[in-house]
């Protein structure tokens, strides 16, 4: 799949709609519940703490709020508003459910209020690679409808660009509407006369391709009656990004706005990487011509010392938002590496005050380092870790995985949790599926995502495989092919606790050791930036090592591809490979 969007990054396919017919249509819906009657481990007593010297070394004063708002994988954002109410949601790629949804009354303190995409019927995910499925999702509500409207493009089961909607975003969304248009990142818009319209990014016209990454924005009418674009409208609005001249590349991730009887057409130029950012073009009408900014970008974080302290980069794909104060707020990715320039926590969601006083709008420090602490808007309080609302910065949680249905934060990939887990006051048990983690199907592993560079995650786990082929402990996991394995398993009679990395597909065991049957160990995996390391502990006993100080570059971005941040998961397999020397 990775390949198959290369080759659309790069030009190579024209079409998407080619794309999902050729190679993604006719996969069929993973309804079966966890295979076999293998022994089936109990989980509880999850605890993670997250440790990042950057919080450390700058406390917040009154007045103050971190960004990112959402650590860890949550990229892509998008918001909208009704009233005093603020929603916010982001790309899920092959996690599931799809696309989490969160809730704000002042863009500071937010709840996650479920996932829009939340029933097989909406998501076809199951034989996707990590980076394939859902992308950049866009939320907009429609005041002349009273109607949230969700749209995005399915990169799975034959499906490609869809809308989803609702009327209240907490009671669930429709099934998918498949729309008749090909490109990615497509946008709605609602104008004050209530016509609707899509924007999105697609490839040039065939055989006008300039350069590589040369991408288009286009627009369509969007019959609101019928959910689909109207036929015939589609033009271009935007060819190449700010200055074609310089041949920029991956112009995508439009959002329209209007402001002062004016159309702003705000985009994303130069790659979800180094060279990311933001740009504006303004019109005097929704189909074009569009003009850049004399000041672009107005977001970006690519002319800065690549060994600054405390670096924050990539910053791009954003969505703007009237604030509770009047003022102007923007929602962005960016991600910070860690101290060997790794990116293992993913793209997160941040977010800044929009200074638009003038003809456009500029992002508040957005052109010089970012900082991880923002002035909150006026007269909010922050409450983040209480009355229910996310915490950010440093913290703690302690998931006893015995309350159903579990906390929003645990995931499956490709899969639901439901078909392989159960909750029981003793915690939660998995009932393991014939296939490992390097399997691109369900597995069986519940997972939640990794939040900061520096974290302890410690689980207890009781359980007694039966046989070489079972196994269950702690995963961190980037995709199929790059990951680690930390669990127990059996050789003979006896068993063992064993750690195993895999990197580009090739699996090495770095350590086992012989343990003795009990009523539980304790599994720890702990990270100071790119250092991991893997630690078990008999009941009553101190934690002991196994495999040393690992690398934590196969958890990152950079060496393994793809767009998602590292994982950490509760796993069990039924056929497991490890081999214990």
């Amino acid at each position: 799949m990775k390949k198959i969007f290369d080759k659309l990054k790069s030009g190579t396919w024209v079409t998407m709609s080619g794309i999902l017919m050729t190679v993604l249509s006719g996969i069929p819906a993973f309804s079966q519940k966890a295979a076999g009657k293998g022994n089936q481990p109990v989980f509880t007593q999850f605890t993670y703490q997250g440790n990042d010297r950057i919080y450390r070394n700058n406390p917040l004063n009154e007045g103050e709020f971190y960004s990112p708002i959402l650590q860890g994988c949550y990229p892509d954002p998008s918001i909208t508003r009704k009233g005093n109410d603020y929603y916010l949601i982001n790309s899920s790629f092959s996690m599931v459910p799809g696309v989490p949804i969160f809730h704000s009354k002042d863009l500071v303190n937010w709840k996650q209020i479920g996932h829009v995409l939340d029933r097989p019927s909406q998501l076809k995910v199951e034989k996707a690679g990590i980076s394939a499925g859902i992308y950049a999702p866009d939320i907009k509500y429609n005041p002349h409808n009273n109607t949230f409207y969700m749209i995005t493009t399915q990169i799975a089961g034959g499906i490609g660009n869809m809308v989803v909607k609702t009327q209240d975003p907490a009671k669930g969304w429709s099934d998918p509407i498949k729309l008749k248009f090909d490109g990615i990142d497509p946008a709605l818009f609602f104008d004050d006369n209530g016509k609707a319209y899509v924007v999105h990014n697609d490839a040039p016209p065939r055989g006008k391709e300039l350069y590589n990454g040369h991408r288009v924005i286009k627009l369509w009418e969007y019959d609101l009656e019928k959910d689909a674009v109207i036929e015939g409208t589609d033009r271009i609005i935007v060819d190449g990004g700010v200055d074609i001249s310089q041949k920029p590349i991956w112009i995508e991730g439009p959002h329209l706005y209007k402001k002062n009887g004016k159309y702003y057409l705000m985009c994303a130029e130069g790659g979800t990487g180094g060279w990311h950012s933001e740009v504006i073009f303004v019109s005097d009408d929704p189909k074009g011509p569009f003009k850049p900014a004399p000041g672009n970008p107005i977001l970006t974080q690519r002319y800065f010392p690549r060994d600054r302290t405390n670096k924050v980069d990539w910053a791009g794909h954003a969505d703007l938002v009237e604030g509770p104060d009047g003022k102007y707020y923007g929602v962005f990715l960016a991600v910070r590496p860690n101290e060997k320039n790794r990116v293992n926590t993913g793209r997160e969601t941040f977010i800044l005050p929009v200074d638009w006083s003038g003809e456009f709008p500029v992002f508040d420090n957005g052109l010089v380092p970012l900082r991880p602490r923002t002035k909150m808007p006026a007269g909010v309080t922050n409450q983040a870790g209480q009355n229910g609302f996310l915490p950010n910065g440093n913290f703690t949680y302690t998931d006893d995985l015995s309350i159903s249905p579990l906390n929003y934060r645990w995931i499956g990939v490709r899969g639901a949790r439901e078909n392989f887990i159960s909750t029981s006051k003793e915690g939660v048990k998995i009932t393991p599926l014939p296939v490992t983690i390097k399997a691109t199907e369900p597995t069986s592993t519940l997972f939640c995502r990794q939040q900061h560079a520096s974290f302890e995650a410690t689980v207890k786990i009781r359980y007694d495989p039966q046989t070489e082929k079972d196994l269950a402990g702690i995963v961190c996991y980037q995709k199929e092919t790059f990951n680690y394995v930390f669990g127990i398993t059996r050789k003979g009679n006896d068993l063992y606790v064993v750690l195993e990395r895999t990197g580009n597909g090739k699996s090495t065991i770095l350590g086992s050791e012989k343990i003795a049957p009990g009523n539980g160990i304790r599994l720890r995996v702990a990270a100071e930036g790119d250092d991991y390391t893997f630690s078990f502990a008999a009941e009553g006993q101190p934690f002991k090592n196994i495999g040393g100080t690992v690398s934590g570059d196969i958890l990152s971005t950079d060496v393994a591809g793809g767009f998602t941040g590292a994982l950490i998961g509760l796993y069990a397999t039924s056929a497991n490979d490890i081999v214990i020397p």
